[in-house]
């Protein structure tokens, strides 16, 4: 069994899709209309859908009940790769923890792309 996507609910879905695709090199696969729903695929075939929210799963998003209530991350083959994409983010002003660091057995460091999602980045000595 693989994992085969996830579903984020935003508010802001081109946003989202533009940050995923410029900072974690995610692929578009499809946009049905222009706000309506975005699917992104890395390169191992995982999806990640951007859609807003749904009535019958709530009705929000994290920006709406402003709580960040979970978190995605990205491993990076080398440590030098964590610190490359943490110099691309701050450049484009994005939301960051700080530097990287040495944590949990890695280096790695939290970033959060629109729609409130924290993402973390890292490398861990395999």
């Amino acid at each position: 069994m693989r994992l085969n996507h996830l579903d984020f609910h935003v508010p802001d879905i081109a946003a989202t899709a533009d940050f995923f695709i410029r900072h974690f090199g995610l692929k578009l696969k499809d946009m049905r209309g222009q706000t309506g729903l975005a699917i992104l695929e890395d390169d191992t075939g995982l999806e990640i859908i951007l859609s807003h929210a749904i009535a019958k799963f709530g009705t929000a998003d994290q920006v709406e009940i402003g709580r960040q209530t979970y978190h995605i991350g990205f491993i990076l083959p080398e440590r030098a790769d964590v610190d490359a994409v943490h110099a691309g983010l701050a450049v484009a002003g994005a939301d960051l923890s700080g530097p990287p660091a040495a944590m949990r057995g890695g280096w790695l460091f939290y970033c959060t792309a629109p729609g409130n999602i924290l993402v973390e980045i890292g490398w861990r000595r395999g």
